[in-house]
């Protein structure tokens, strides 16, 4: 069982709430959403395990039974082309949970016009196989999200 723990300090708010039909719609994977504070802060591994994908809007750390969780900071921040981005961390590094991956302010995000909520990905992965997935509450890093089994 993979225990997925948050990534960001903030509100859960559930893919369904995510405004991006990709996301809302659970094509990419089952998984939740976090609403950020509105402050600088660094998104941490949700999993411990080795980052396979890192660009400075989203990263996928996959864990030792080989589930990878997608972790995307806002929505259409790629067009952002990492400006407000910092990567704190390289592909290929193995991290443990809580391990700083990247530093970016949600607030700069909304300036930019795109939106701050995050989500937090099971790829390719069933909605059954998650259980114990927090919703409409706040987290702060390194709180449970949700479990894989």
């Amino acid at each position: 069982m993979t225990t997925v723990t948050s990534p960001l300090p903030g509100r859960v708010i559930g893919l369904a709430a995510v405004p991006d039909p990709v996301f809302s719609g659970a094509m990419v994977g089952p998984g939740t959403a976090i609403d950020p504070v509105r402050e600088p802060t660094e998104a941490v591994a949700p999993v411990d395990g080795v980052i396979v994908s890192l660009h400075p809007h989203a990263f996928v750390v996959v864990d030792g039974e080989g589930h990878g969780v997608l972790t995307h900071l806002g929505i259409d921040t790629v067009k952002l082309h990492g400006e407000g981005f910092e990567l704190l961390a390289a592909k290929g590094d193995t991290v443990t949970r809580g391990t700083p991956v990247v530093r970016w302010n949600p607030a700069e995000v909304e300036r930019a016009g795109k939106s701050a909520v995050s989500p937090v990905v099971a790829l390719e992965a069933t909605a059954e196989a998650l259980v114990d997935l927090e919703q409409d509450t706040d987290v702060d890093s390194g709180d449970l999200l949700f479990r894989w089994s």
